[in-house]
């Protein structure tokens, strides 16, 4: 398959797409990156250097690929980050640019806007774009339980909690969400689930609590599920294995100390999950 990938780019460590493009080429699709910011490193490292690009630097790269008369062979758009407001705009052009083409391919928007403990951390206006532009016309969204709950206008204390808020969110356009890490009064201590809601069901995967904290696994998470959404066609499939390989890359994260993800030390995990878990409906 061949997916145009659209979001934040670092030259040191993985995230955006550092983090989504080779993952995705690992299994086996081609991927067409389109950085909407590129910086040395993520700034979690308190300090970088670098630059945020605007929405017609997006839409310059985009017509040069429509040039080339390969977006009937478009068969999805992924997009992080987004940086500003005319950035978003210049998103749903391309996606509205690619579904002229094929209206076969889907858009998954992984609605970056926070998380637990952070709280809000992109630009004012964004997450209201996200709620009101991003997510309505997207095929399949990836938030994580924050970003979920603010979509969703609740919190999810409980597994029914999280449940409604899925609905809710499909409620606005998409007909798939994926809440990528989900902390329940129903989930252990020692554990982290994973749910994904589609056409009135939601399952979920539970995998064990690991002791790391690192910067792009959420966007390797979302491109995975998106791609093997696309091959499967089915939100439960794409869950399990983009959930197993995930964890693995994290395992080998963690008992290598290291602080950016293993991405390509770690990269058969993407292939052949070391520890499978399967998706249980819920």
């Amino acid at each position: 398959m061949n997916i145009l990938s659209i979001q934040s780019h670092v030259a040191y460590g993985h995230v955006g797409n550092a983090s989504a493009t080779f993952p995705m080429q690992r299994l086996g699709h081609e991927v067409w990156p389109i950085h909407t910011v590129q910086f040395s490193n993520h700034t979690g490292y308190g300090s970088w250097t670098g630059r945020v690009f605007d929405g017609q630097a997006v839409e310059e790269l985009v017509e040069g690929i429509a040039a080339r008369g390969v977006l009937p062979a478009c068969d999805g758009v992924l997009s992080g980050y987004m940086g500003s407001a005319d950035i978003g705009q210049a998103i749903l052009g391309t996606v509205a640019r690619v579904r002229e083409a094929n209206p076969a391919a889907l858009y998954c928007c992984d609605p970056v806007i926070g998380d637990v403990g952070r709280g809000v951390f992109v630009r004012p206006g964004i997450p209201e774009f996200m709620h009101d532009g991003a997510v309505p016309a997207a095929d399949l969204v990836t938030p994580n339980q924050f970003e979920l709950d603010l979509l969703a206008g609740r919190t999810t204390a409980t597994l029914a909690d999280a449940k409604a808020a899925l609905a809710a969110v499909q409620g606005l356009g998409p007909r798939v969400v994926l809440v990528t890490s989900l902390q329940t009064e129903d989930t252990p201590a020692d554990a982290i689930d994973l749910a994904a809601g589609e056409a009135g069901e939601v399952w979920r995967v539970r995998t064990p609590r690991l002791g790391v904290s690192v910067n792009g696994a959420g966007d390797a998470i979302a491109a995975l599920f998106f791609v093997h959404y696309l091959a499967t066609r089915s939100a439960a499939e794409a869950l399990g294995r983009a959930a197993s390989s995930v964890f693995g890359l994290l395992k080998r994260t963690e008992e290598a100390g290291s602080r950016e993800i293993l991405l390509v030390a770690a990269q058969d995990e993407f292939v052949q999950p070391t520890r499978v878990f399967r998706p249980e409906p819920v």
